[in-house]
Formats: C-alpha cells, sequence, structure tokens
C-alpha cells in the first residue's frame, strides 16, 4: 500500500519556498513518483511563471516513464488557459495515469473542472490526502476565494500593564526587542500589504518595509482622508508602492496610489477595493483606532500579539479579542500571542 500522505508532504515543503514570489497566486508543489520513489519534484516559483506540475514534469529526466507515473500536487491542477497554459493537459499529453491531490481548488474557473478533465481523460484520481493540511498552506488564497478579500492578520504591541502606546506620545516608540522586530519584518515580507491610520504616521512615522531581513517590501496602505499627511513622511518614501485611501481624489503619481473611499463603510470598501487589486493578504498594523475597526466589523482572519515586560502605567489601551490565543510562545522576553477567528 502506498502511503499518500509521504509524497503530499513532500509536496507541501515544496509549496512554501514560494511564499514571497506567488501571490496572488497559491503555493503548489509537486512530485512525481515511480516504483515508491520521487523521480521528479518543482514548484510555482513566481507569479506568471510555469505552474508547479510543468516544472515536475519538466524536471523529469526520463520522459518515457511518465506513463508509469503517479503525480502528487497540493492543489487541483488548472484546466483553464490564464497566465499560462492548463497543467491538466500537460499531464494527459504525457500519459501520466495516476494524480493525487491535496484539496480541490476554490477558484470559480477552476474548482472541479481539473479532476473533471483528468477523469474524463481517463487519468485515475485521488483527492483529499492531508486536505487540512493543504488548505491551512493555501489560507490566504482560499479566504481570497471565498469570501472576496484579503487574508486579514492584525498586529499589535502592548506593555505588561496593557497599553499600545504611550498617552502623550510625541516620537516613534518600539515596544518589543530587537528579535521581535526581525520577526515583524519577517511577516511582511510574506504578506502583499500593510495597513496603518493616520495617527499611526504621525506618532510613529513608519517605513514599513523590511529592511530588518532580505525579502521583498509589502505594498504599504494608509488612511488619510483629509490628505492632511505631510508627504516628507517615510511611508511615501520610494520603498514601495504606497495606497493611500481618502475622501478627496483618485490618482497615481510615481509610486502613490490615491483611492477615494467610502468613509461610511470604510473597513468593507477598502477590503473590496483591495480584492479587485488581487491582493490577497493584508497585515493591519495600526493602531488602536484602525484595529478596532476591523474587530468590531469582524474582518479578520489572524491576530498576532506582542506583550512586552515594559510597563507605562498609563497611556492608550490595547485592543482585545474575545477569544482565547491558540498558540503562545516566547521571543527573546516578549510573549506573542497568536489568535485565530475561527
Amino acid at each position: 500500500m502506498v502511503n499518500h500522505e509521504i509524497f503530499m508532504k513532500e509536496c507541501i515543503v515544496l509549496a512554501k519556498k514560494g511564499i514571497m514570489n506567488v501571490s496572488p497566486n497559491p503555493m503548489v508543489g509537486c512530485v512525481i513518483v515511480y516504483k515508491d520513489k520521487i523521480i521528479s519534484s518543482g514548484y510555482h516559483k513566481e507569479y506568471g511563471g510555469n505552474h508547479a506540475e510543468v516544472n515536475a514534469i519538466e524536471n523529469s529526466i526520463d520522459k518515457k516513464i511518465l506513463s508509469k507515473s503517479t503525480l502528487y500536487v497540493n492543489l487541483e491542477p488548472c484546466s483553464h488557459y490564464g497566465q499560462t497554459p492548463p497543467c491538466c493537459n500537460l499531464i494527459v499529453k504525457y500519459n501520466i495515469p495516476n494524480v493525487v491531490i491535496g484539496t480541490e481548488d476554490p477558484c470559480s474557473l477552476v474548482k472541479g473542472n481539473g479532476i473533471k478533465y483528468l477523469i474524463e481523460n481517463k487519468v485515475n484520481v485521488i483527492c483529499g490526502i492531508l486536505e487540512n493540511k493543504c488548505k491551512k498552506l493555501n489560507k490566504r488564497f482560499f479566504i481570497y476565494q471565498k469570501n472576496k478579500r484579503p487574508y486579514i492578520i492584525l498586529k499589535w504591541a502592548k506593555s505588561k500593564d496593557g497599553y499600545i502606546a504611550p498617552k502623550d506620545q510625541e516620537k516613534s516608540f518600539w515596544m518589543t526587542s530587537n528579535k521581535s522586530k526581525k520577526k515583524v519584518h519577517q511577516w511582511r515580507s510574506e504578506e502583499d500589504s500593510i495597513l496603518v491610520g493616520t495617527k499611526t504616521v504621525v506618532k510613529d512615522n513608519p517605513e514599513l518595509t523590511v529592511r530588518e531581513i532580505s525579502g521583498k517590501n509589502p505594498i504599504r496602505i494608509v488612511i488619510d482622508r483629509d490628505l492632511s499627511l505631510d508627504l516628507k513622511r517615510k511611508i511615501f518614501n520610494q520603498q514601495s508602492e504606497t495606497i493611500i485611501f481618502n475622501d478627496k481624489i483618485n490618482l497615481t503619481t510615481k509610486n502613490l496610489i490615491y483611492v477615494k473611499s467610502d468613509f461610511k463603510n470604510l473597513v468593507e470598501d477598502i477590503l473590496n477595493k483591495l480584492y479587485n487589486l488581487k491582493v490577497i493578504s493584508l497585515i493591519v498594523e495600526g493602531g488602536k483606532y484602525t484595529i478596532d475597526k476591523f474587530i468590531s466589523s469582524n474582518n479578520w482572519d489572524e491576530a498576532r500579539v506582542f506583550t512586552s515586560e515594559k510597563t507605562l502605567i498609563t497611556g492608550i489601551m490595547s485592543p482585545t479579542i474575545k477569544c482565547n490565543p491558540s498558540k503562545t510562545k516566547n521571543i527573546d522576553s516578549d510573549k506573542l500571542d497568536i489568535y485565530f477567528n475561527d
């Protein structure tokens, strides 16, 4: 009896290599197995590039034994023309007789059609191997497809006595350790975008880049209703594309994109516009007022909350979430709680 889970785990490991480069596509890995041994593998490396199945087939040294092999992939192969030709066509072309799939693709262009095409072309298909792990791997993509909005991560840091910032903050204030700061920059590199409100820009003057690590900068997003922010602020530099949601204008100039928004339904309007821009993930990093807007409208999927050893005595109270953390770990002197909005 072949242990399909062993090979599906390999697909998941491969898929994760694309985390910073494939959005808005999902992360996909693929292995081809002959006589219980992996003879070739591949993963989706970048948006617009070959899909995992194509790379695995092309990496196969002996194409003749593909007709006696089994192809494993964590997400249903596509059957439509997009940035690249359909993967299903290539599988059938090489007469690969068996395909084992982790989970069905939620995208309406694919959803079940890839599986149907393979079966109609006499391919033996097994679906649902490590299904939950495969869905978790691409949780951003699944939320984007099903909920028509980005996957939303709330992030903040609070003092030991429960404050998110000093009461009369006049300059940039960092709550956590340098190691935690580096972790935050790693998170930024893994997501499409990061959002802050006007007050956070005024008080912290954040750059919202990944300067602490090697990786790509997220799209920066700021809410500036009256366009009151000074363009000399770091968030408006040339390091990354920046979207400014406002009540005045629609305009693009250099790397700045001004988007006129509905401030009566701001959170929903922002999420709808980001969906249309194919932004599949969003970190909401501050401040308290902005984070509370996402919490109160129940527009969040995950929250990452640092608790520092620092005490402030007084200040701005931290946002609160009415559930228990799913994970807790320590990073230097800081505690990190991770919540999921199940």
